[in-house]
């Protein structure tokens, strides 16, 4: 058995953790060393380090994922730069607790000379005003100001907070993060469990850290949950591998409805469809599907696919996509995510093409720039055929060419002002014989045609 042994004279039944507190708050880290993961940002030389140890920062707002250190790291900031630590919470808290907090850290400033650091968890929950209310004091320097969210802060906090402030993006903590961090807490006599023998195996600790997704409050929680529930055998508590799966149980998929983890994922759905790989498109849709995702988005964005980037290629695979829509809107969920399989698994190994696409974006840059062309004298209707004649215009420059007149069904024929190329197909699929006729018709100009 590969196991970490905690030695300790005291048997588990006399020993315990010094606080009633949750493991998880207890292990709060105390100086930045002691923070887990976090090295693009965190590491020597890097610019929150640098700021941080320099005592150069006003305003900051961390964001990412559930238990990735945002309030941890605050903590360590006001720690390590003598500063008073406040904190409020964007859904509990309102202006006059704001204005409260602000009026006390300018008194401590006129009596002790000393700064507050105004912490502010989950800021994206704050409205327009009470984020404005922070505004002129970040001004004046009145607080230090660090906000936390699991919200891009590009999209869900106001715009002038955060040009008043260095965004930083905190990642989930990496397994080899997580397993340093649950030994220390084992190992810990004044925080953790040091006090108490164990026998931890390597196994059970691997499983915590991979199952707890990223967080530090989870894994801590769990390693808690497992050591505290635990009977001590011959005076020590074993942690094996059974123990840590119920005590962890099964990993929760991190996902939002709104926020980051909803658009990453959709966003990995529809590149991974563009890039022929099936069995990532799969995977993406069933993390959007078992995390609660609306079914009728993910149909939407197929059919936008469809168009978008297999388009003439093969033109069924629009008529694919709409089908499964309509199939989802028939049959509903659970049958309605089979559907959804095989529309993602038909778009991800058709050909693919833009073309169409980009014909449209290149043709519309080109309006935006200004060049509105006028409808060829030929192509209008009768009544502007008459203003036209009225006004003295060429009368050959007004013979429409009906198609079907000719050989074909195909006339050499101008349909606008200026010759221009919006349209180029490609080799792909079905669209190769696109090409080749399109090629067919160009020649067709160089000759004279003939009706039938």
């Amino acid at each position: 058995m590969d196991s970490l042994f905690i030695p300790e004279d005291s048997p588990a039944s006399e020993g315990s953790p010094r606080s009633n507190e949750p493991l998880a708050a207890r292990m709060r880290p105390n100086s930045l060393e002691e923070i887990a993961g976090q090295q693009h940002i965190l590491a020597e030389g890097k610019l929150l380090r640098r700021a941080i140890e320099a005592d150069r920062f006003t305003s900051l707002i961390f964001y990412g994922p559930p238990g990735t250190g945002k309030t941890t790291l605050a903590n360590v900031i006001a720690r390590t730069t003598g500063s008073r630590f406040e904190s409020l919470n964007g859904v509990e808290s309102n202006v006059a607790e704001i204005r409260g907090k602000i009026e006390a850290a300018r008194t401590f400033a006129k009596l002790r000379d000393q700064t507050t650091v105004l912490f502010i968890d989950e800021i994206h929950r704050f409205n327009k005003a009470q984020q404005d209310t922070l505004l002129p004091h970040l001004e004046h320097g009145t607080v230090r100001f660090i906000g936390a969210t699991t919200h891009n802060p590009y999209f869900y906090v106001n715009s002038p907070l955060v040009s008043r402030s260095q965004v930083f993006q905190l990642e989930p903590l990496a397994k080899e993060d997580l397993l340093p961090l649950l030994e220390r807490a084992i190992h810990d006599k004044e925080r953790g469990f040091g006090e108490i023998k164990i026998v931890a195996e390597k196994e059970a600790l691997e499983h915590i850290a991979e199952k707890a997704d990223g967080d530090a409050r989870k894994a801590l929680t769990a390693l808690e949950l497992a050591i505290l529930t635990s009977p001590p055998i011959d005076g020590a508590v074993t942690l094996d591998l059974s123990i840590a799966e119920e005590s962890i149980q099964q990993k929760a998929v991190l996902y939002d409805s709104d926020g980051d983890q909803h658009y990453d994922t959709i966003s990995a759905f529809i590149k991974s469809i563009r890039g022929s790989d099936p069995d990532a498109a799969l995977y993406w849709l069933a993390k959007m599907l078992h995390a609660g995702e609306d079914p009728r988005f993910i149909a939407r964005r197929l059919v936008i696919s469809a168009s978008e980037d297999i388009g003439l290629a093969d033109s069924s695979a629009l008529q694919v996509a709409m089908a499964a829509q309509q199939a989802f809107e028939f049959i509903g969920m659970p049958e309605g995510r089979i559907p959804l399989a095989h529309a993602t698994v038909h778009l991800a190994t058709s050909p693919k093409s833009n073309s169409a696409y980009a014909a449209l974006g290149a043709a519309e840059a080109d309006i935006a720039q200004g060049a509105t062309l006028p409808v060829p004298l030929h192509l209008r209707t009768r009544f502007r055929k008459e203003l036209a004649e009225g006004s003295g215009a060429d009368k050959a420059a007004m013979n429409y060419l009906y198609s079907h007149d000719y050989d074909g069904n195909f006339t050499p024929q101008a349909y606008l002002s200026e010759g221009r190329t919006y349209y180029t197909p490609s080799e792909n699929g079905m669209e190769k014989r696109i090409k080749e006729r399109i090629e067919h018709w160009k020649k067709q100009f160089k000759e004279t045609a003939s009706p039938k």
